[in-house]
């Protein structure tokens, strides 16, 4: 991407393995620390990368994994990082204005811009294929990750999110205690500018920063949403933002919807009365019970047996399967 400047700083003078080593599923691979410069407003940005030195010569898979909701590029997810590592894979773990609790973060243009020039980052050091470059996330992770999938699904070969918020107006109510806000509640407020119905601008900063409300665009970009059925009772995000985040994609597709009921089952009953056939598929490398599945041309929703959560081994084989041209368009700023 033209105006793009990178600056790379090696960690220490063994970091030299971070790109050119292949490592075995039980190590923890050295990354290398790396910045971009936000192409729209002149932020330096941070990142950690690794990849195989076959990747600055042979078109290589890319993984962009984003942090959570109160963390940054720095959080451990050396789970996700060993076994992108083992598949000879591209990591890439971008900062994206930090913690959710600024103007700047919390899916805002600029941290999404961050995203892309993340992407540009690693398409010029190394040969990325173009048809393989997966986004995953977890928690805070999976909002973004289910927010650059609505806002640009040409930049991505497919996305893999697991219990992310969804619509951020909800998750402020969910958060909010006898019209007291709560943790989360009160980092949404110190990011969007206040509490939902605060300002039409501000509610439009809600609209915009919530993927429920965008990912009618994904058209045949493949989506993988994941949640546990526990979350929203011993976690901090209820089911239903996955499961309307799935049902933005399939009506954009025509596709049948999860029905309110179904929903309320899921929530209290914690089961489907009348589960369909795919509701009843099993997943060994997920090694969990499945209480609903849908699919929707290549996307698809899993809420399982679990919690809030995460499986990255099974993401890595559902990421796996998928090819999907990107456009190549990673300066784009909408």
């Amino acid at each position: 991407m033209s105006g793009l400047r990178i600056r790379i700083f090696l960690l220490a003078a063994t970091m030299s393995v971070a790109d050119g080593h292949r490592c075995l599923a039980d190590e923890v691979p050295t990354t290398q620390l790396g910045e971009t410069i936000s192409t729209l407003d002149g932020e330096r940005q941070p990142l950690l990368s690794w990849a195989p030195a076959t990747a600055r010569s042979k078109p290589t898979p890319l993984l962009v994994f984003l942090h959570s909701w109160s963390s940054d590029y720095q959080q451990d997810n050396s789970k996700w990082l060993k076994l992108c590592a083992a598949r000879n894979w591209i990591w890439l773990h971008p900062d994206f204005r930090g913690v959710n609790q600024s103007p700047k973060a919390c899916g805002s243009r600029y941290a999404r811009q961050d995203v892309l020039d993340a992407i540009a980052f690693a398409r010029k050091r190394w040969k990325v294929d173009p048809q393989r470059i997966y986004l995953a996330g977890v928690s805070g992770g999976g909002h973004m990750a289910l927010l650059m999938a609505g806002h640009h699904p040409e930049e991505f070969s497919a996305v893999s999110a697991w219990v992310g918020p969804t619509d951020l107006a909800a998750w402020h109510r969910f958060h909010t205690t006898n019209g007291e806000s709560q943790k989360y509640a009160v980092m949404i407020e110190k990011s969007l500018g206040g509490a939902p119905g605060t300002s039409a601008g501000i509610d439009a900063e809600y609209r915009d920063r919530s993927s429920v409300f965008h990912l009618q665009r994904v058209a045949d970009l493949p989506v993988s949403i994941w949640a546990g059925v526990e979350d929203g009772h011993t976690g901090s995000v209820p089911i239903r933002h996955s499961l309307t985040a799935f049902n933005t994609i399939a009506a954009a597709h025509g596709d049948p919807l999860i029905s309110e009921t179904e929903m309320r089952e899921l929530s209290t009953l914690k089961r489907l009365m009348s589960p369909l056939t795919s509701d009843l598929e099993r997943d060994q490398t997920l090694g969990k019970s499945i209480l609903l599945r849908r699919h929707s041309g290549e996307s698809m929703i899993t809420i399982f047996d679990g919690g809030h959560e995460s499986h990255p081994d099974v993401a890595f084989e559902w990421l796996s399967s998928m090819r999907h041209a990107v456009t190549n368009s990673a300066d784009t700023t909408n």
